[in-house]
Order: structure tokens, then sequence, then C-alpha cells
């Protein structure tokens, strides 16, 4: 493990680590990010995929589902009780520019900065022990949600902010900071209900035809 490999323990500091990164890189890997932040460190690196999620970079077509994709990969791990993070060559050796990771980090500074602001240790059994593997299956879920709503501008920011929540919720062991991400999870997964069913019913939309209907 790298001598600089770091613990996060807010927003603020997985940004900062990625923009040390982006400063000493030219092209930034995903096998980077996990040699930066240690292959023990589930939340932070799920929630590096997340905040990605909610720059520019998200937006370009089939990034929110990759990103989703790699969540999910990493969310299963910890459901199931690994202690190191794997994830095969083909999605280690993926690589952005260090001029868009800079771009994303320099738009994320403010909401982490607030985040990170109301965050705390409190409730701390729900953000730890066996509500790990709960937030775990939350996530997968959350994750599931994303490629469907890929098809709608900025949709498929719902889910990742709950999930980027719940990976603060983890790191600083906030159990209320928990419960308003399981709220939100809830809230986003009804909104997609309801967007399937209505479309459905409708005859139309985008989701059926996404799903093949």
């Amino acid at each position: 493990m790298p001598e600089d490999t770091k613990d996060p323990h807010s927003i603020g500091d997985v940004v900062e680590g990625l923009s040390e990164l982006a400063e000493a890189e030219r092209q930034v890997s995903i096998g980077d990010v996990l040699d930066k932040f240690g292959n023990r460190s589930f939340a932070p690196v799920m929630m590096i995929f997340a905040l990605l999620e909610l720059t520019p970079v998200g937006v370009i077509p089939g990034v929110p589902s990759f990103l989703a994709l790699c969540v999910i990969l990493i969310a299963v791990q910890l459901l199931i009780g690994r202690e190191h993070i794997w994830v095969p060559d083909w999605i280690e050796d993926r690589a952005v520019t260090s001029s868009k990771l800079e771009k994303a980090t320099d738009k994320l500074e403010g909401p982490a900065d607030t985040l990170d602001t109301v965050a705390k240790g409190r409730l701390e059994f729900l953000a730890q022990g066996p509500a790990l593997r709960v937030a775990a299956a939350i996530i997968i879920a959350l994750a599931l949600a994303v490629p469907p709503l890929e098809l709608l501008p900025w949709a498929s920011m719902g889910p990742m902010i709950a999930i980027s929540i719940i990976c603060l919720a983890i790191m600083v062991r906030d159990g209320l900071a928990m419960l308003l991400a399981w709220v939100l999870a809830a809230a986003a997964m009804v909104g997609l209900g309801f967007y399937y069913f209505g479309s459905d019913a409708a005859g139309g939309g985008y989701l059926p035809v996404l799903m093949g209907a």
C-alpha cells in the first residue's frame, strides 16, 4: 500500500485527495484512486463515483451507468463482508484526464464544505456493524436505478446524492445522516416507480423503451 494512502474522514478529504491526484498525473485511473485511498476504503471510493456523477462529467452519455456499475461492484463486496476492494483490470485501467478531474473537483468543493459542516457522530449504531450491510443493500438498489434515469438530464443525480450521504454517514459514523439518506433513497425509488408506471400507463416514455417494452 502506498505511503501516501489516506483514510478520509470527510467529503473535503476525498475531494482534496482527488485534487492531489489530478496535480500529480496527466491521467488518473481508477487504479490510481484505489492506491490513493486504500483498498479498504469502501465508503470513500463509492463516494468518489457518486460525486463524479454530480459534476459535468455526469452528463456524458454512458458515464452515469458506468459509475453506477462501479458503485454496485464495491457495494456488493461490502455487503458480503470482504475486507479489501477488488475491481477487474478493465475497470481499474479506466482513466480521465487530469484537466477534467480538476474541473470536477472544483465543482465539488462548495457542496463538500456544506455537507461536512452538518455531518457529526450521532446515533452511531446506525452507521456501523450490521447497519453497514443494510446500507450496502440500499446503495445497490439506488445504483440500479441510475441507468434508466440516465435518459433524463440530471435525473440520476437523486440516487447518487443519496449514495454520497450514505457514504459520508459511514465515514463519520453519523446515524442521523444515515437515516436522512435512507429517506432520500426511499423518495428516489418511489419517484422512479411513479415514472415507470406512469410512462407505462401512457404507452410511452423513455423507461419502457429502454426496458424493451
